[in-house]
């Protein structure tokens, strides 16, 4: 029987981590300045030179200590720390319990201003080429 454990697989880390982000491999590859492919591969490699990962890490929004140190076991009790004491400190619970707003009524509103913005600059370019046109006909 052998007791010698298994070698660190980085780049099954880098795709966990990047799944937990929500960040799909296209995303990662842009942030990168590489290819969807390229990250596949970094993705499928046992091992990664660490100025890569450094640039990985990075892109992931981690340290390259948490890339290489990462677990599902210590997310997984992490969160389920984090969720088990929410309620004693109350942080968690006060700032997202009682919001007096409504995202969807927010994105309206940023759309009507927006709108409004556009209407005025494009009366302001109207303007201008009638100003322009009065001092050509002036000529």
């Amino acid at each position: 029987m052998s007791t010698s454990t298994k070698p660190s697989h980085i780049g099954r880390k880098i795709s966990r981590i990047r799944e937990l982000r929500d960040m799909k491999q296209e995303a990662l590859a842009q942030a990168l300045g590489t290819s969807q492919q390229t990250i596949s591969a970094y993705e499928n490699s046992e091992e990664i030179d660490d100025a890569k990962l450094k640039e990985i890490a990075k892109a992931l929004g981690v340290s390259v200590e948490a890339l290489k140190n990462f677990s599902d076991e210590a997310a997984i009790n992490y969160f389920n720390n984090f969720y088990d004491n929410s309620g004693k400190g109350q942080i968690l619970n006060n700032s997202c319990s009682h919001l007096t707003f409504n995202p969807l009524e927010k994105l309206v509103e940023s759309y009507e201003e927006n709108k409004k913005l556009y209407e005025r600059l494009l009366q302001a370019e109207k303007d201008k080429v009638e100003f322009l046109e009065k001092i050509l006909k002036d000529k």
